[in-house]
């Protein structure tokens, strides 16, 4: 596993390429905000060295929230950043964010949501999550207490989330993309949601896809997508891959090193 910052060079074969633009491309946070702390100031310093003579533009590919407990911070982090000048931030929609609005919409769906790490959401915003077979009338009012406790700011970057931005030759999408549709015809479903039909197609995409959703002890840099959910919220380790015209490498922050650099 790479340590925290560091970086290793990966060959391609077509050569893929971000034109004129560095892109640094963030995997599933889910509520670690140490790491992402971690993670920033590594990529801000390597995007000083660099010297391009453009803005970078940071790409996070969604699940900001759920099972670490960081969700309301993680959220605070990315707006701040956002408003940040002389950089490029494009915050991505994900299968969890999905589930929150869900949840806002319908309080049917929160067990569902607790399933998935909810909870530790609902934790972060000081609302106690209730026993899943909860009544519906209580299931209500645990929604109407998240919907109060939400700031209006973190609601509207919620429903503002995009579905998937380009660069260059790659294409950036929370889950992946469906087999022989067309990028602008891919449904929410699929680029939030997809998984084995995807991560087993052979056949190149219209461009190469940068994703997250699915966690893998190593970072996937193949010639048809980059995977880069490394399963923080256990693992300890974050992951971003560094795009810079034809060059592919990776940043990492790790929980393990932080600790190790404390002792």
């Amino acid at each position: 596993m790479f340590g925290l910052g560091s970086r290793r060079r990966l060959a391609t074969g077509s050569q893929p390429s971000t034109g004129e633009r560095l892109v640094y491309a963030v995997g599933d946070i889910h509520g670690r905000l140490d790491l992402l702390e971690d993670l920033l100031p590594k990529i801000a310093g390597d995007a000083r060295a660099s010297r391009s003579p453009h803005p970078p533009v940071l790409v996070f590919l969604g699940d900001y929230v759920d099972r670490g407990p960081g969700s309301r911070g993680v959220i605070d982090y990315l707006i701040r950043l956002s408003a940040m000048p002389n950089i490029e931030v494009r915050c991505l929609k994900g299968n969890h964010e999905q589930a929150l609005l869900a949840f806002l919409d319908d309080p049917e769906f929160g067990p569902s949501w607790l399933q998935n790490g909810g909870a530790a959401t609902l934790a972060a915003y000081g609302v106690g999550a209730p026993p899943t077979r909860l009544p519906a009338e209580l299931w209500e009012e645990a929604r109407d207490k998240f919907a109060q406790a939400l700031p209006p700011e973190h609601l509207r970057f919620l429903q503002g989330l995009e579905l998937y931005v380009e660069y260059g030759d790659y294409v950036f999408v929370h889950a992946g993309l469906r087999p022989g549709v067309p990028i602008e015809r891919q449904t929410e479903q699929d680029l939030l949601w997809i998984r084995y039909e995807f991560l087993e197609e052979r056949r190149p995409f219209p461009k190469v896809v940068v994703h997250g959703h699915t966690p893998e002890a190593q970072p996937h840099m193949g010639p048809l997508r980059l995977g880069l959910d490394t399963g923080a919220y256990a693992t300890g380790v974050l992951t971003a891959a560094r795009l810079n015209g034809v060059e592919r490498s990776i940043l990492q922050a790790s929980a393990h090193d932080s600790m190790a650099a404390a002792s």
